[in-house]
C-alpha cells in the first residue's frame, strides 16, 4: 500500500496551481474544489497563494510569529477529509455540534484544528504516531 507523502514544494504547488485554476475558471477536481473553498475563505493568503515561486521559497517558524497558510489550508483539509468518513469515529458530531455552537463551520473547524496541531505536537515530541484516541479525547473536551 502506498501512502500519499507530499514534499513540502509538492504541497505548496498544489495549493498554487489550485487557486491559478480557481481564478481562471477552470474545471476542477474534487480536492481542488475542497482546496479552493477553503483558500476563498482565506483572502489574507490570495496574494502569496497568486506567487509559487514565492511560496515555494518561503520559510515559515514559529519564531517569527507566522501561520504557515499551507500547513494551515493542509489541516482544513485534512479535518474535512476526517469529517466526511467520520475517522475518527465521532468527530462529524462533535464538528456539527461545534459548529452549531460557533455559527461557523469555518471556525469550528480553527478549534479542532488546535486540537489536531496540539495532539500532532504531542506525538512528535513523544516520537509517536498521531494517536486518534488522544485527538478525540482533546476534541471531546471542546464542550
Amino acid at each position: 500500500m502506498a501512502i500519499f507523502n507530499p514534499t513540502r514544494e509538492e504541497v505548496r504547488r498544489f495549493f498554487c496551481d489550485t487557486w491559478k485554476k480557481k481564478t481562471e475558471d477552470h474545471i476542477l477536481t474534487p480536492m481542488e474544489i475542497l482546496a479552493s473553498d477553503w483558500m476563498v475563505l482565506h483572502p489574507e493568503y490570495h496574494t502569496l497563494l497568486a506567487d509559487p515561486e514565492g511560496a515555494v521559497s518561503q520559510d515559515y517558524t514559529p519564531e517569527r510569529g507566522e501561520t504557515n497558510p499551507f500547513l494551515h489550508l493542509s489541516m482544513h483539509l485534512s479535518i474535512s477529509e476526517q469529517i466526511s468518513i467520520d475517522q475518527p469515529p465521532g468527530i462529524k458530531a462533535i464538528s456539527e455540534k461545534l459548529t452549531q455552537k460557533l455559527g461557523s463551520a469555518h471556525e469550528a473547524q480553527h478549534v479542532m484544528m488546535e486540537c489536531l496541531g496540539q495532539v500532532m505536537w504531542e506525538a512528535q515530541r513523544e516520537g509517536q504516531a498521531l494517536s486518534p484516541e488522544k485527538y478525540l479525547e482533546v476534541l471531546k473536551k471542546l464542550d
